[in-house]
């Protein structure tokens, strides 16, 4: 769940933070976690990526969609590789208090489309792109009727 889906009042949308945007409810796998497993969730859940976190939900890294076709053009087997031999480690992160217009920055200038958001290296969220683009359609909204758009 987004802040932003609470807003009842327009915002100035410099001033959003990353908390304001960010999905809080994050799947995530552990680094035992089977590729083949990870593929099914991602396909079934529509999900571009997926953070490996440790069991106090310390981030230990992704596993992307870029990252199953690598593992899976090597010819290497899902059903016997797991989270750990496939994710990335050097994971681009932003913390809860970054300013919305920071994040869109860093997004473009690393073509991400995501960032884990974390608490020292507790991941506590993830924002994407989208995530932005909502928070800026809730912000500047005068009213908001979900499932119709945004302001009437």
């Amino acid at each position: 769940m987004r802040a932003t889906e609470h807003f009842v009042n327009t915002h100035d949308p410099k001033t959003l933070t990353v908390r304001q945007v960010m999905e809080n409810d994050v799947y995530t796998v552990s680094p035992d976690t089977k590729g083949i497993a990870i593929a099914e969730t991602m396909t079934d859940q529509n999900f571009g990526a997926v953070p490996v976190v440790e069991k106090d939900f310390t981030l230990v890294g992704l596993v992307s969609e870029f990252d199953l076709l690598r593992v899976m053009e090597e010819g290497k087997d899902l059903r016997h590789i797991t989270a750990e031999e496939i994710m990335t480690r050097n994971v681009v992160t932003v913390t809860e208090e970054m300013l919305v217009t920071d994040l869109t920055r860093l997004l473009q200038e690393r073509h991400l489309i995501r960032a884990p958001v974390v608490s020292g290296r507790t991941l506590v969220g993830i924002a994407s792109r989208r995530d932005v683009v909502f928070g800026y359609l809730k912000a500047t909204a005068k009213y908001w009727w979900p499932g119709k758009g945004g302001s009437g």
